[in-house]
């Protein structure tokens, strides 16, 4: 597995610099090109909005990271943040402690994500299939829950966990989400657990002869997407003072998006927190940038899916030339 794993690591290191140093001059020229369009796009204001508004797609993206990574995706993600919303939101409102409600709801994010990935393990459903199902059944337990009406929050302690400044005019929404994308970092470049997705996603037979039990990954891997998406809604439904049903909609493809442009291979075997971290931001500041240029909803809409369809012939590309190198090198 050691030999395996460095071998696939040893790849991603001569690449990843590229990808990294693209995407910053991708992320430098829209900053520019939006601060020329609207002078209040380059404030200290706008940018924390960025990050406030990054800290709900930011979870999810560092779920999907990992699953693509190790050849998977979760489709069902927006769907759990949304039903996540609504069930602290239930929660708190029954005089439920806030921190105990949040704890709940994050470990039903997990029991979610685990039987996504007993659907995956033992059905042997694809994983697109698997959570393409389990994202319209959780949405519609979302609705079931609240009845199809926003649970309004007016416990002033969660709504603080949402809104209210830690460091400056930086919310605890964002110092937990760099505090997540510094620890699952480092957890997939430093840690045995880490090297395993990337030998699952890489080469699944060379896994299974280095002895690594796959169905074992799936789950963990599943389960910490139910976590963060559940932490994401939860989160979300702190800072709008409400949990809604139809929140959420389409985040798990702004995940995607993000961790796609960050480098991330729907091959498997590739990709890092870092370039989705960069991804992440692109993205946002992408779409803060045509809001502020008042874009109707349509055409953000067309652009949105316009950037997912660069990141996958990004993606493309780059598979392309890695293999015309392997191609150079085996002649």
């Amino acid at each position: 597995m050691d030999k395996n794993g460095n071998g696939i690591l040893a790849r991603l290191k001569k690449s990843e610099m590229a990808d990294r140093l693209s995407l910053i001059i991708a992320l430098i020229i829209l900053v520019i090109f939006f601060s020329v369009q609207n002078r209040h796009y380059f404030t200290t204001q706008n940018l924390i909005n960025i990050l406030v508004t990054c800290s709900l797609m930011g979870f999810i993206a560092i779920g999907e990271t990992y699953l693509i990574i190790a050849n998977q995706i979760d489709l069902s993600a927006g769907s759990v943040a949304a039903f996540s919303g609504v069930l602290v939101a239930v929660l708190v409102g029954m005089g439920v402690n806030p921190l105990l409600a949040l704890l709940i709801t994050v470990i039903v994010g997990g029991l979610i994500g685990a039987l996504n990935a007993t659907g995956i393990n033992f059905l042997n459903l694809q994983p697109f299939i698997a959570t393409l199902a389990s994202m319209q059944i959780i949405r519609g337990f979302a609705y079931i829950l609240c009845d199809g009406k926003a649970v309004p929050i007016s416990n002033i302690d969660f709504i603080n966990l949402g809104s209210k400044p830690i460091i400056g005019r930086i919310t605890f929404p964002v110092i937990l989400l760099l505090l997540a994308f510094i620890v699952l970092g480092v957890i997939l470049k430093k840690t045995y657990f880490g090297r395993s997705i990337y030998v699952l996603g890489g080469n699944p037979y060379a896994a299974r002869l280095a002895g690594l039990n796959p169905k074992a990954v799936i789950y963990k891997l599943h389960i910490l997407s139910g976590i963060m998406a559940a932490l994401a809604g939860a989160l979300l439904a702190a800072r709008m003072n409400s949990g809604q049903p139809s929140a959420c909609d389409g985040l798990e493809f702004d995940g995607v998006t993000a961790a796609v442009l960050g480098g991330c291979a729907f091959t498997g075997g590739v990709g890092t927190i870092l370039g989705t971290f960069i991804g992440m931001l692109v993205l946002q500041s992408f779409n803060t940038g045509l809001i502020m240029l008042n874009v109707q909803i349509f055409w953000q809409n067309v652009a949105q899916g316009a950037l997912l369809v660069v990141a996958l012939a990004f993606d493309f590309y780059r598979k392309k030339a890695a293999a015309k190198k392997l191609e150079t090198k085996t002649a």
